[in-house]
């Protein structure tokens, strides 16, 4: 069956958009960032306070969110972020080279692979730079299941760009970066023991018109009481 889009609600103004339009039109944002509109600080500081209401491990806490707006800064970090993208891109894992065999889907993974192309060769024009991190008490990560510690910061994280979303400003998650993360870290003067999650560049739209990803259908991955409860 293929699948459908649930119907998409354009051009929401922040206090009309539902719930629904947000969670199913907040995209990753590469081509259509703005990058010579400003974006005002306090428009990200308010993203951040909304974000800060997503749940975190034993109430911990331990988030922190650096906002580089810094020209100089961001520029060094998107030549981090372009020379790990160039990698990226070259290995079998880059998204133009997935799903191959079906014509199809392979037209969207290319689309896909170009818009990384292009954002890597302009995340350093990027308005604004986010990069949540995570605060602990020593310097290492701790060894063993890490789901826990990284689900205190993403779903943050992931709340900011909703938030985003709702303000007219576009945003992508990515972490390419953290390839080469300690010399991010150097970059933005982060002590041992912060870790960085992931990088959001955050820029104005060119155009609001956003649509519901086409996806696999629910059936494809629901599985009730086991892996053998669905698929069928």
């Amino acid at each position: 069956m293929e699948p459908q889009p649930p119907p998409s609600r354009n051009d929401r103004s922040e206090h009309a958009m539902t719930a629904m339009d947000v969670l199913t039109t907040t995209r990753s944002v590469r081509r259509r960032l703005d990058l010579d509109r400003p974006v005002a600080l306090e428009t990200v500081r308010e993203c951040l306070e909304i974000a800060l209401q997503a749940p975190s491990g034993s109430n911990a806490q331990r988030w922190q969110f650096v906002v580089v707006t810094d020209a100089e800064r961001r520029a060094a970090i998107g030549e981090i972020y372009n020379r790990a993208c160039e990698a990226y891109l070259e290995s079998s894992s880059a998204a133009g080279k997935l799903f191959a065999e079906d014509p199809e889907r392979s037209k969207v993974q290319q689309r896909v692979h170009d818009s990384v192309r292009h954002l890597a060769g302009n995340m350093g024009r990027v308005p604004v730079l986010v990069v949540p991190c995570i605060e602990l008490p020593q310097a290492e990560l701790p060894s063993g299941n890490q789901a826990g510690l990284w689900g205190s910061l993403l779903p943050a994280a992931w709340s900011y760009m909703l938030a985003a979303r709702t303000r007219g400003l576009g945003t992508a998650w990515t972490t390419l970066h953290l390839a080469h993360e300690r010399e991010a870290a150097e970059v933005l003067g982060l002590p041992d023991n912060v870790h960085q999650g992931a990088l959001i560049p955050t820029a104005h739209t060119i155009g609001t018109s956003f649509r519901p990803a086409k996806r696999e259908p629910v059936e494809n991955v629901l599985h009730v009481n086991g892996w053998q409860g669905g698929r069928e």
